[in-house]
């Protein structure tokens, strides 16, 4: 996929709500800042918690009991306190890990103000996860959609926030197959198991080699064209 920026309006024109070089579907990422009237009540207390700088809505269901799996870049106590600021909280489970802490959460409400619920329910676009709340106010979400939907979407978040463009590429129902052969992942997988790629590295080169039963320089060439491969395909995705 191959990003655009929005500036780019001879390809992507979010105004008039049509792609001039190439029409279908379109992945695009936006940051919204919110006036505060229409900050969700959790995003509020995360700005006021310094030890949160983000959240992350994971999944939610579509019922009206608003069943959410959230993330937290803090503790299990500064989430709690994040937590703290919905209302409508019914339940919640906590599931502390080494880079955050997870909250697995039940409402009787979404408390988006109507507004924000209004757009999202006339809008032609789907939301791929995460919806991403930062301690800066703003927050970032992903739509897929036919190019005009997408526009259509736009403008009406412009009418409640503002709102800019952060990334538009092409949108695919799949990633493209692996370009790694059986040798190529077999050697990033050893390189792995042996420490290759600890900081500070424990294993060698040669280590590879001994366990791969290869020249050293063969499983040197196995592993630099294995990480080509992965970080061509990474680029290609995002």
């Amino acid at each position: 996929m191959t990003g655009l920026e929005p500036t780019e309006t001879t390809t992507f024109d979010m105004r008039l709500g049509r792609t001039v070089a190439n029409r279908g579907m379109k992945r695009i990422l936006f940051s919204i800042t919110y006036p505060d009237r229409l900050v969700h009540p959790l995003h509020r207390r995360l700005v006021a918690e310094s030890s949160v700088e983000r959240a992350e809505l994971l999944m939610w269901s579509p019922t009206e009991d608003a069943t959410t799996l959230l993330w937290c870049d803090g503790d299990r106590a500064a989430t709690e306190r994040v937590v703290s600021g919905i209302d409508s909280l019914v339940s919640c489970q906590f599931v502390p890990e080494t880079d955050g802490t997870y909250a697995f959460l039940r409402q009787d409400g979404y408390e988006f103000p109507t507004a924000v619920l209004d757009v999202i329910a006339d809008s032609r676009v789907i939301f791929l996860p995460p919806v991403t709340f930062f301690d800066d106010g703003s927050v970032r979400c992903e739509t897929v959609g036919e190019a005009a939907a997408l526009s259509a979407f736009y403008e009406a978040l412009s009418e409640l926030g503002s709102v800019s463009i952060e990334r538009v590429c092409d949108f695919e129902r799949r990633h493209s197959p692996s370009r790694l052969s059986s040798r190529q992942r077999a050697a990033l997988e050893t390189a792995v198991s042996v420490g290759y790629y600890e900081r500070p590295r424990d294993g060698s080169v040669a280590d590879v080699a001994d366990a791969l039963g290869c020249a050293t320089s063969t499983a040197g060439e196995l592993i630099r064209k294995a990480e080509a491969a992965v970080i061509e395909a990474y680029v290609e995705r995002d």
